[in-house]
């Protein structure tokens, strides 16, 4: 019964994952015949700026997009899990955005950001507030892709709102009767139980993170503005790979891409381990 999940792993995850590994080394740009140039490219990154940069945007994206994700999957998931009248309608609202096209959902939000006749910043003149310059300013920009990835957090929403229906009841029930406050019992009572969970959809979110920026980087801010303040390394290995034909550039930047992921989330399973720990009496 595994054998089918196994051989779509080996198809799509392992194969590719091989045949990358050897292009790395490789001057390869999808016309000529590839000639094996070693650590070139690796070295040819070391010294790119363009690249440091994208390896820099793409963990500050990570670890602030990430919590906050995680925090608003919660929020909901605590707030919708009890059978109530709207409810129903509140959770396919909550769980739509997740599976809107991301070209059609990066295309929504070019529109709620545009700084001449955009939504978000008529409300913003409305109420006298600064409107920001969000395609035109680095920090800006950054924040729409990262506000962008808040509201799509369908299936964390899901996973934690069925975790949070498994909890027994009882154990608020003692908690109300020993005079428990509702902030107390979430920290000492709902928060422990759902930890496994969390710390599985946390470690998911970062992998996904990695990954969830090339829609947004590539329509709404095209990797800027400048000096290239929304690059992050998806988008610099699409540029390399399919703009400019260095797919054995391109290649190896994966390779790195792939590294600073497992690093980053050994560190954090690491680190929250030590969390869930502190909740054991």
């Amino acid at each position: 019964m595994v054998a089918p999940y196994l051989v779509g792993i080996m198809l799509l995850v392992v194969v590719p994952a091989l045949i990358t590994f050897g292009i790395a080394f490789t001057d390869d740009d999808l016309i000529r015949a590839p000639n094996y140039v070693g650590a070139g490219n690796f070295t040819a990154l070391a010294h790119d700026n363009v690249f440091w940069i994208s390896l820099r945007n793409s963990p500050v994206y990570a670890f602030v997009a990430t919590p906050l994700r995680l925090a608003g999957a919660l929020g909901m998931a605590l707030l919708l899990h009890r059978r109530r009248r709207g409810n129903g309608a509140a959770r396919t609202a909550a769980y739509l955005p997740s599976v809107v096209p991301d070209v059609a959902y990066a295309l929504l939000w070019l529109w709620l950001f545009n700084p001449l006749y955009g939504p978000i910043n008529l409300v913003l003149g409305s109420l006298h507030v600064p409107k920001p310059r969000w395609f035109s300013d680095p920090q800006p920009a950054m924040a729409v892709v990262i506000i962008m990835s808040l509201f799509q957090i369908g299936e964390g929403f899901l996973v934690l709102m069925a975790t949070r229906q498994e909890v027994p009841e009882e154990l608020y029930e003692l908690a109300e009767l020993e005079g428990s406050r509702p902030i107390s019992t979430f920290g000492r009572v709902t928060l422990p139980i759902m930890a496994p969970t969390l710390v599985l959809l946390f470690l998911r979110d970062m992998i996904f993170s990695f990954q969830a920026t090339f829609v947004p980087a590539l329509i709404v801010t095209k990797g800027g503005p400048p000096p290239y303040a929304t690059t992050f390394l998806p988008l610099f290995i699409y540029d390399n790979g399919f703009e400019y034909l260095r797919f054995g550039y391109a290649a190896a930047a994966t390779l790195v891409m792939f590294v600073v992921t497992a690093l980053i989330v050994a560190v954090q399973h690491r680190l929250v381990r030590r969390w869930r720990r502190a909740f054991i009496v």
